[in-house]
């Protein structure tokens, strides 16, 4: 367990610093903006440099953005992904100030595409390790469980109120190679972790009682007992279908691999649920 968390923490500090990387080597030089609350932290900093008499760094807006945000994940979405989640932006906001901001390269689109590569990765890998980057990540799940809509949704409406922005401040240039940058960074994080907000999970195990019992205790969610035969062997198991959201989907792999290595696990997208989905 204490290997477990040790690898979480250095997976966190990893994804932090290629998110800091990928925001002062290409991303500000070229006034191609992030998403979420990265890019709002970032055009904010952007538009006090251009328009205010001080200025603030992205860095330092990046934490004092997240500080309400991770009030509201530690009271409604759970306490070790909201503290992961804390870490993560503090590490990034911590990065984004030692690192200095050099221009690697004078082309926008190698600044946005590259910039955005760099910036999924971080975001991915933290993802799959069962943390987020905070912001609106945090949100967008409390939203989505308030309202049980897709949490993309949310995503398009904030990263379409940073385009518009940046358009009308800094001209629709810079903001055509921010949806560049959006689009590149959306696709890989969809490849490294998953796009789909519900998933569900088909177990076939000789251990249903044990895996019950670890699932219920780390996770609320309701669980499927039906029977299994193999076909070649003729084994009788048994098989646990359970749905789950994305940010589960660590905490449960987890739990299969320490219950039962040898489980055979399906996993598969779930495109709608009608009746009782806990949401809180």
């Amino acid at each position: 367990m204490v290997w477990l968390e040790t690898k979480k923490i250095i997976i966190v500090v990893i994804g932090a610093f290629l998110n800091a990387m990928s925001l002062n080597f290409f991303l500000i030089p070229a006034n191609v903006y992030a998403s979420g609350f990265t890019g709002i932290a970032q055009l904010v900093s952007s538009i006090l440099g251009e328009f205010a008499p001080f200025n603030i760094s992205t860095g330092i807006l990046l934490l004092l953005l997240n500080i309400p945000v991770t009030i509201l994940g530690w009271k409604k979405v759970g306490k070790s992904f909201t503290l992961y989640s804390f870490i993560s932006v503090l590490l990034s906001s911590f990065f984004l100030e030692i690192i200095p901001v050099k221009e690697v390269s004078s082309d926008i689109l190698l600044n946005a595409v590259f910039g955005g590569v760099i910036a999924a990765l971080g975001v991915g890998l933290t993802l799959k390790w069962g943390a987020s980057t905070g912001g609106m990540d945090i949100i967008a799940m409390v939203l989505s469980r308030m309202n049980d809509r897709p949490v993309g949704t949310y995503f398009f409406t904030l990263n379409g109120i940073i385009i518009m922005t940046a358009g009308f401040v800094f001209g629709w240039e810079n903001a055509l190679y921010t949806l560049v940058a959006l689009y590149v960074s959306t696709r890989l994080i969809d490849a490294i972790h998953t796009r789909h907000e519900k998933l569900t999970a088909m177990i076939v195990t000789k251990k249903s009682d044990e895996l019950k019992k670890a699932i219920h205790d780390k996770l609320v969610r309701g669980i499927t007992l039906l029977p299994a035969k193999g076909a070649f062997s003729g084994e009788q198991k048994e098989m646990l279908i359970i749905v789950v959201t994305r940010y589960e989907l660590y905490d449960l792999e987890h739990i299969i691999k320490e219950v039962d290595p040898h489980a055979f696990t399906n996993i598969v997208e779930t495109a709608g649920i009608f009746g009782f989905f806990r949401k809180e």
